[in-house]
Parts: structure tokens; C-alpha cells; sequence
């Protein structure tokens, strides 16, 4: 099976210069370092878009196919415009997210608006920017989006979101699919869902059905059962209500390789699986084909990222083991701390040495868990030192914080030896701009 770049730890465009400085996007990581200062997010260009290539080319054997990148991973207003291009559509859990895309001039239409506990503030600033569908996660969500939509003289197009039963082996913060989740309708809920949309809610029109089952997933054989489940349930409800949902949205939780251990398939492994198993659905269960929309988010991003940080401190436990600082930590990255998450990463400025050492990289922040990659053999060691920490790109910089009020870094896009800024580096001031003193 041909290989894609979610299996890849690096960029696509990682190279060695010759004076051994590492390279990304044509770029010197070590120059950018000194230009744009560390910590510093990366973002290689080249990699976004081979990775989306091989999502079309993956999915190409059945024609409606709609990708929909999880804005989660990273959002900002340079990747909205960068996968609009591409022509991607986006699945978004707040506000702050489709607006970020209705800023960026993207057709809303293409946006979807999934979550667990979406406000009534939320869902009606969905309805005003056109938000093509809403993904509805509960009882209590129908009745207050078809209120929203009757006040407004509207009717909301949505899917429900549905937890199928499966359970995939991932850390259990990102299973999503099981049953004792807190997303989704449970199957025996779907009856009841559908008979209010067709007797009461008559400002809410459904379309079809969503699942999510987890990310970082390595499993393949999950993806056919929950394409089974799914067909089967569009099958069972035109037969029971006449009721023809026409879309199927089967999430993403595509993996990526972090270290030399991850071993996640092929993005072309689950695309034939996915396909080859809906269009044996569709022969089995005699349903229309559905349109077909898939989410992926962190494959997408994750890969062209890299962050960039500058060795400080050093400390030798006798007996122990050494400790390494770096001028970030936790609050630029927080799943180490969070998912105890494992990363590769490389020493920027030396070539590779025959004296290495074994040393535990960690934060500048105040916690012993500010730890960012445990026991690693790199080039010994100097302050001043550029590290390079590979696979960044996908709930880093969208999950950072200003812990110990320190402002959050900055990101440049890399592409052909160019590097733009697409965020800035906080200031001291913008750490102060929202305090009120009574």
C-alpha cells in the first residue's frame, strides 16, 4: 500500500544545509530561530498540501466525497485560506471557530457546526453567517435550535450525531464513539430524534448522520463497522419513517507518527476500506448513495509542524537522570502533560554526532510535570542551542494558554525558501489589555 505523509514524523520539505543546519520549507530552521525569536511554531506549506492530496487520491473511487478539515487541530485565519484553496470544506466546535472562517471569506455553506453544549449565542450566529449544517448532539439541542430558527423564520439544515458503539484504543480522553461518551445520540435515541423533527420540530431539516469514534486511531477495521452502522441506520429509517437522509459524515481520528514506535495505516489503507465497504452498503442495505464527508484534522496539520525552542539551563541528578531546559514547555504544548503524548525532535544547529547523550527535555514553567519529551538521544547539548520538535502542528498552538503569564509564540508559514508570519508573538501587553482594575 502506498505510503502517505501522516506516516512521516518530518515535513515532507526537512532537509540538512550544507554548513548541517536543519532546513524545512527551503527554509534554516536555525536563521528563522534568529528571526522570528523561540519558541516558535512552523508551519511547512508543501506538507498541508501533499497531505490533502493524498486524501483526494485515497478517496477518489467514490466520487461524492467531501473533506472536512477539524479546525480543532489549528485555526487560523492563513490555514483557513490555505485549505479553501484546496478546496476543503470545516467541521468547527464553537463560534470562535466558524467565525474565524466567515473572517478568512470562506463560503459558509461548506462549514459544519458540531458540539456537545452549543449556547443559544452560539447557534444563532451560525444561522446569521449561513453555517451549511449543524450537527445536532442531544435532545435538549433540538429543541433549542428549532426555537432559534422559528424566531428567526429560518429552518436549520442538520445531521444528528450519533455514538455507534465502537471503541477504538486510544487514550480514553479521545475515545468518542463508545457508548459511555458524553457526544452524540445513542442508537436506541435515534427513533425517538426523528419522530420530533418530523412531528414537532418543523424548523429543523436533517440530512443525514455523523459519528466520530476517536483520534489518533491506528486501527483500520473500525472504520467499516462504522460505515456499516451508519448505512444500516439510513436503511432502517427510510423503511420505518420514509425518511431519505442523503449524507453520511464518518469523522476523521486519522493517525500520525509521532516517534519510531507509532505505526498508523496508510491514508490510501483507509480509504479503499471506507469506500470499497460504503459502496458494498449500498448494494446491501439498496439505499441512495449518500454523500460521503470525512474529518480530518490533525493528518492533515500535524505533520507540516514543527516548533522551534532555544536550550537554556541543564541539570545533572546524580545518579539520575540529566535535565534539559528549553524557553517553552507545557503552555505551547500541553500533551505531554495531558495524554503523557511522546515527540521526536532533532538538535537544529549540529550535524549528527558520535557523542550523544541520553536527556530528559523539559519546560520553563512552573510544574515538575512540564515535561516535554522523556529520555531522548540527541548531539550533546549547549545552551544557545536550537531544538527542533517535530509533529507540532495539530493541538499545540490551538491548545496553548499564557500559564505563568507568558505570551504565547509566534507562527510562520515556510514555503520554497520564504517564511510569512501568520501569528503574531504576544506581547507583555497583550497579556494586560483585558484586565480591569475595580
Amino acid at each position: 500500500m502506498k505510503l502517505s505523509t501522516n506516516q512521516s514524523q518530518r515535513p515532507v520539505t526537512t532537509a540538512i544545509s550544507q554548513n548541517g543546519n536543519l532546513m524545512i520549507g527551503g527554509c534554516d530552521t536555525v536563521e528563522l530561530a534568529k528571526k522570528y525569536s523561540t519558541p516558535l511554531y512552523v508551519l511547512d506549506e508543501a506538507t498541508i498540501r501533499s497531505t490533502i492530496a493524498d486524501y483526494k487520491s485515497a478517496f477518489s473511487s467514490y466520487p461524492d466525497t467531501n473533506i472536512m478539515y477539524a479546525s480543532k487541530a489549528l485555526c487560523t485565519k492563513a490555514v483557513a485560506t490555505l485549505l479553501d484553496s484546496e478546496g476543503l470544506g470545516f467541521d468547527t466546535v464553537s463560534a470562535g471557530e466558524f467565525y474565524t472562517f466567515y473572517k478568512s471569506g470562506v463560503n459558509m455553506a461548506k462549514v459544519l457546526f458540531n458540539g456537545n453544549n452549543k449556547t443559544a449565542e452560539e447557534l444563532e450566529l451560525a444561522l446569521d453567517l449561513g453555517v451549511g449544517r449543524i450537527s445536532v448532539d442531544n435532545f435538549y439541542e433540538l429543541s433549542l435550535l428549532n426555537t432559534i430558527a422559528e424566531h428567526k423564520g429560518r429552518v436549520a439544515d442538520i445531521l444528528l450525531r450519533v455514538t455507534p458503539g465502537i471503541e477504538c484504543h486510544t487514550h480514553e480522553y479521545i475515545q468518542t464513539g463508545h457508548l459511555d461518551s458524553k457526544f452524540g445520540f445513542d442508537l436506541t435515541q435515534i427513533d425517538s430524534a426523528i419522530e420530533l423533527i418530523l412531528q414537532k420540530y418543523n424548523h429543523l431539516k436533517i440530512h443525514g448522520l455523523h459519528a466520530h469514534i476517536g483520534s489518533q486511531i491506528f486501527e483500520t477495521s473500525i472504520y467499516p463497522d462504522e460505515i456499516e452502522i451508519l448505512c444500516f441506520e439510513i436503511s432502517r429509517i427510510a423503511k420505518k419513517f420514509g425518511l431519505r437522509l442523503n449524507e453520511i459524515n464518518m469523522g476523521g481520528g486519522f493517525g500520525v507518527k509521532y516517534v519510531d514506535t507509532d505505526v498508523p495505516p496508510s491514508i490510501y489503507e483507509i480509504g479503499k476500506l471506507v469506500t470499497d465497504k460504503l459502496k458494498q452498503c449500498i448494494e446491501k442495505y439498496n439505499i441512495p448513495p449518500p454523500t460521503l464527508f470525512l474529518e480530518p484534522g490533525r493528518s492533515i496539520i500535524s505533520p507540516a509542524g514543527v516548533t522551534l525552542y532555544t536550550i537554556g539551563s541543564s541539570k545533572q541528578v546524580p545518579h539520575g537522570r540529566k535535565f534539559v531546559s528549553v524557553d517553552g514547555g507545557m503552555a505551547d504544548n500541553p500533551r505531554p502533560s495531558l495524554y503523557h503524548a511522546q515527540y521526536s525532535a532533532q538538535i537544529a544547529n549540529k550535524k549528527s554526532s558520535s557523542k550523544t547523550e541520553t536527556i530528559t527535555i523539559c519546560g520553563r514553567y512552573c510544574e515538575s510535570g512540564d515535561v516535554l519529551i522523556k529520555e531522548i538521544e540527541l548531539p550533546k547539548t549547549e545552551a544557545g542551542d536550537i531544538l527542533c520538535v517535530y509533529n507540532t502542528g495539530a493541538y499545540n498552538y490551538s491548545m496553548a494558554s499564557n500559564y505563568n503569564r507568558v505570551p504565547r509564540p509566534a507562527m510562520v508559514l515556510v514555503k520554497d525558501g520564504h517564511s510569512d508570519l501568520i501569528i503574531k508573538r504576544e506581547t507583555w501587553e497583550d497579556l494586560i489589555k483585558n484586565d480591569i482594575v475595580p
